[in-house]
């Protein structure tokens, strides 16, 4: 890995993106690791969560690397987003691992759009938010005109977009595009505590409900039957049966993830 740091902790692992000289933009090469990074972390049974940000001060992730796609055809730009968005972008949304974006500074473009593919985010007092990709005569290609939309309302992403304005990290939080906002040099600490929190839990119960939750953003999918499908399978489940049995005795459930 040249462009990813991986480190695991107990039963938590941060991926760092770290190309700090060009603000950890994503590249082709990134966006491959990455995507081996998660896959790895996923079929590791005792990572119970997953926490993704980038080296240094500045940025999250600054934007997607131009100089890759400057003289693309329109096939050439459908086929990158496409294959962005299969080999990463939907992949961390479907991961059944939860994944936790932590924004330490500018999250712009693909960046933006790697954090809302996240299963929820977290930001510094300095993160920057925003899709400037209309100033390039072009639109968001991974996820991001959908994403946002779900995320923060049709109006607000309209205006986003189109004015590819930023938004600091107290507006995304009233917005709903992130969930807390704490100081820089706390940031990875505090989300580390919400991923303590998200490890002491059913790890199949959790991936049940990421698949349920996102059921109902997919056309064609009724997502209330997918939930009463993965509430039955529950039942089936050893977690179940070591939380109902730890319930009933009052004790602490500890989970075989099985």
């Amino acid at each position: 890995m040249e462009n990813i740091l991986i480190e695991k902790q107990d039963n938590i692992a941060v991926i760092t993106i770290n190309r700090p000289t060009k603000l950890n933009a994503l590249n082709k090469a990134t966006i491959q690791e990455l995507h081996d990074g998660f896959k790895v972390l996923n079929e590791d049974k005792s990572v119970k969560a997953v926490i993704i940000t980038g080296s240094g001060e500045k940025a999250f992730v600054a934007g997607a690397d131009i100089s890759e796609f400057a003289n693309f055809s329109v096939e050439e730009g459908g086929k990158l987003a496409a294959q962005g968005q299969e080999l990463l972008f939907d992949f961390v949304q479907n991961l059944s691992t939860p994944v936790i974006a932590a924004v330490n500074g500018f999250a712009l473009g693909g960046g933006l759009e790697l954090a809302m593919a996240c299963h929820f985010r977290t930001a510094s007092t300095n993160a920057k938010m925003g899709l400037p990709e209309v100033t390039l005569g072009v639109i968001p290609g991974y996820g991001g005109t959908q994403r946002l939309a779900q995320l923060v309302g049709k109006g607000r992403a309209m205006e986003l977009i189109m004015t590819a304005g930023m938004i600091d990290a107290e507006t995304a939080k009233n917005y709903g595009l992130v969930n807390h906002v704490v100081a820089q040099e706390e940031l990875l600490d505090f989300t580390k505590g919400i991923a303590s929190k998200i490890a002491n839990n059913s790890s199949v119960a959790i991936a049940k409900a990421i698949e349920a939750i996102n059921a109902n953003f997919e056309d064609g999918t009724n997502g209330y039957e997918v939930e009463i499908k993965n509430f039955g399978l529950s039942f089936g489940t050893e977690d179940f049966k070591e939380g109902e049995t730890a319930f009933l005795e009052i004790t602490k459930a500890v989970f075989p993830g099985k």
